[in-house]
């Protein structure tokens, strides 16, 4: 799951994949809440699931939001 969103974000951000790592945080890429809930869909979308993302979740690593993908998948 992690190189499915390291893959999105390199291609959304032109960032090259190499630069992105699991610990790399959302605010070093400058995603604001409307990016992540964008990202979110795309995510829901290609897997087809619902993620059920509550707002006041705190996601700050690509890392920690495969983790929270992979954990909704089993």
């Amino acid at each position: 799951m992690y190189e499915r969103i390291r893959s999105y974000l390199s291609s959304q951000l032109d960032i090259p994949a190499e630069e992105l790592s699991r610990d790399t945080t959302f605010e070093s890429l400058h995603l604001d809440s409307l990016d992540m809930v964008e990202m979110v869909m795309d995510m829901e979308e290609e897997l087809g699931i619902d993620l059920g993302m509550e707002g006041d979740m705190q996601l700050e690593t690509l890392g920690d939001l495969a983790d929270y993908i992979e954990e909704k998948l089993e």
